[in-house]
């Protein structure tokens, strides 16, 4: 399918709009955030708190209308930024390995 417009990235990114559970390796703490959107190497999603870049993120997704398969992998936080409508912060991160389902 033909663009219209000058892509920068390697992948078309996918807005989204689904619960998304994470939890910075090596901790018990589950968190629940909201997907907002998903490319072929990354994603980015709301956090309710901080989390800086360089953190390392296991995180899981399953769609709401169950049509996909789950996302089950590790991210490595490359962006964050307070949103700018919301309480929340934007975290942008590149997947790093994708896990299989236990």
């Amino acid at each position: 399918m033909p663009r219209d417009y000058d892509e920068k990235r390697d992948f078309m990114r996918v807005e989204m709009d689904c619960a998304i559970r994470f939890k910075p390796q090596g901790s018990e703490q589950e968190t629940i955030g909201r997907l907002a959107n998903l490319s072929g190497r990354g994603l980015m999603f709301i956090a309710a708190n901080e989390i800086p870049v360089d953190t390392q993120v296991e995180i899981y997704v399953e769609s709401d209308q169950q049509i996909n398969a789950p996302l089950h992998a590790v991210v490595r936080v490359v962006r964050m930024a307070k949103q700018r409508r919301g309480d929340g912060y934007e975290i942008g991160a590149i997947i790093t390995s994708v896990l299989d389902e236990e």
